[in-house]
């Protein structure tokens, strides 16, 4: 479980200098374009909040709906900027990214018109998120001092 949640990926410098800036970049846009924009406008958002259409997120009301979503963008864009629990995190991010594209946005065409809400950003947003998944975090980021494989020294016989 540890190397599920903990393992940092390649340790390649420059790999893991390209990773550090997508998941720097990539965390504040979400935290800061969406999170905390939602946050703020809470209030007014919670009424027509939608909720998916799925089991069991259909149960959830309005407001715990936004909550949930508030806390994708909030807490696991900050975990990834960080770079801790980097994969789990990718992954709740990439799950609300999905259920804002394929759900909320059902009907909604996939590129934007210029007019109405697209699946298009969504999907721009999913895409770090499988990358995160796939790569880790790289060396530059809290996963890579869990990983104490390294450390441990090998007997030769």
């Amino acid at each position: 479980m540890k190397k599920f949640f903990f393992d940092c990926g390649t340790r390649d410098p420059l790999a893991s200098t390209g990773l550090v800036l997508l998941r720097l970049a990539y965390g504040w846009m979400m935290l800061y374009g969406h999170g905390i924009m939602k946050i703020q406008n809470f209030e007014q958002m919670k009424a027509g909040w939608p909720v998916a259409g799925i089991f069991p997120l259909n149960l959830m009301s309005s407001p715990v709906s936004l909550m949930a979503t508030i806390g994708a963008e909030v807490g696991a864009s900050a975990l990834l900027m960080l770079g801790f629990m980097t994969r789990p995190a990718s992954f709740v991010l990439g799950f609300a990214m999905t259920i804002a594209a394929f759900q909320v946005n059902a009907q909604a065409p996939f590129f934007s018109t210029g007019s109405g809400p697209s699946k298009e950003m969504a999907v721009l947003y999913l895409i770090p998120c499988f990358v995160f998944i796939i790569t880790g975090a790289g060396q530059w980021s809290i996963d890579a001092g869990f990983d104490t494989d390294k450390r441990r020294r090998r007997w030769k016989k």
